[in-house]
Order: structure tokens, then sequence, then C-alpha cells
């Protein structure tokens, strides 16, 4: 069985509560909840990781190599400039989709632009929390082409 980790960057934690307009109304335990839920009709087992701190988020990157099959990961605004976090995805053997609740493209240009995608295999924006259901389907279908 498949091992998924989704890893939630800064801020995320304050997810219904922070700008619904923008992220939505649904809470992080709720969105963990049905990942977890969804892995499990999937016949994969989700794993999730929440941290504010960088350093928090590259080690928990490091330590998923051992132990996980795939990332999926919404760096926050890591995204726009963390080269740390962008080398920490890039040094493990493991496919990864990043995810955005919004469109990042759509936003303040500072936020268009991101240097964690090109060391993922792809990227899904703008589709709230349905993005992350779409992450863990691609990642899984990922690891059946996986040699």
């Amino acid at each position: 069985m498949p091992n998924i980790l989704v890893i939630h960057g800064p801020n995320l934690n304050r997810l219904g509560k922070r700008e619904p307009d923008v992220y939505g109304s649904g809470t992080l335990e709720q969105l963990n909840e049905s990942l977890i839920t969804l892995g499990s009709q999937l016949d994969a087992e989700v794993e999730t990781f929440q941290s504010n701190h960088e350093g928090h988020l590259i080690d928990c990157i490091h330590d998923a190599e051992e132990r996980v099959n795939a990332l999926i990961i919404n760096p926050g605004a890591l995204t726009h400039y963390s080269y740390a976090l962008r080398d920490a995805l890039a040094s493990v053997d493991l496919p990864a989709i990043e995810v955005h609740i919004s469109n990042i493209h759509r936003r303040e240009p500072f936020r268009e632009h991101s240097v964690t995608a090109p060391v993922t295999q792809g990227q899904i924006v703008g589709l709230g929390f349905y993005g992350y259901e779409l992450a863990l389907r691609a990642v899984l279908e990922l690891l059946k082409e996986k040699p």
C-alpha cells in the first residue's frame, strides 16, 4: 500500500480563519481528514504534517524519503522564495505534486512565481481543497508508472 505524505507550510494551520474569501471556510483538520479518508478508499495511507517553520519542513522532507512513496506539498508563502525548501525537494527521490488552494497566478505579482514547482512533477492551483484530492489521485497514478 503506497504511503503519501501531505505537507502543509506556513499559515495553513489558520485555514477556516484566515481570509476565508480566498482560502474557503474549511479547516486544516477537515482537509486532512478528507485526504486520509480518500486515501483509504484508494488503498493508500495518507500522513499529514504542518509547520510554520522552514527548517521543520525541510527536515520532514528529508526524513520522508525513507518511509513514504510520494509527497504532496503546499509550501505556502515559501513557494515564492525558499530555495532551501526547493533544494530539499530536489534532494529526495520522491515524486511530488505542489498544491495551492488559491490560484497563485491570479493574485499579487509576487505570488505568480514558484521556486519549488520546477522540482515537482506538477502543480495544481486554484481549485480549493479539491486540488488536494486531484493531487492524491495524480501522485498515485505516478507511482503506478514508476519502475
